[in-house]
């Protein structure tokens, strides 16, 4: 069972600000909701393989997930993949595949979500699960749309 979702936001900054920003895991801390800490796995710039922790809190709780770049296409594309089985969820493939297309200064981003590997209870509740996950993803990307048309 894949449980899908998309979401889509417009930014008045350029393709590649988007894009770089998308991948700047250090200033995760200005704009990411819950943010606790990030935990790099390797070193280096972010590239496909690039692994880290991410800790969040999330429904008055903390929150560690684990996070593999497993496409890049710079400025068009960013593929991320969270392995539940790794981190506090405990199950499920998280994959999100951000498309960035650009007009003019301004620039398009679609989230698109890809819940896999759902089983018992939380599959059950899995829309009521993708719904949250939904929810939350929109969040960022309107924290991130703020903080990069603020700075």
């Amino acid at each position: 069972m894949t449980i899908r979702f998309e979401i889509q936001k417009n930014f008045n900054v350029s393709q590649q600000t988007t894009y770089s920003s998308l991948l700047d895991l250090d200033a995760a801390k200005h704009w990411m909701q819950g943010f606790v800490g990030i935990e790099r796995l390797d070193g280096g710039p972010i590239k496909v393989g690039s692994q880290w922790r991410e800790t969040r809190k999330m429904f008055g709780k903390e929150a560690t997930e684990h996070f593999e770049v497993i496409e890049l296409e710079e400025p068009n594309k960013i593929v991320l993949c969270c392995d539940g089985a790794k981190g506090t969820t405990g199950k499920g493939l998280f994959v999100f595949t951000y498309i960035i297309t650009s007009s003019g200064n301004e620039s398009n981003v679609v989230l698109h979500g890809e819940i896999k590997g759902l089983s018992g209870l939380t599959k059950l509740f899995g829309k009521v699960i993708a719904g949250s996950f939904k929810k939350a993803c929109e969040k960022d990307l309107d924290a991130l749309k703020a903080y990069l048309e603020n700075e």
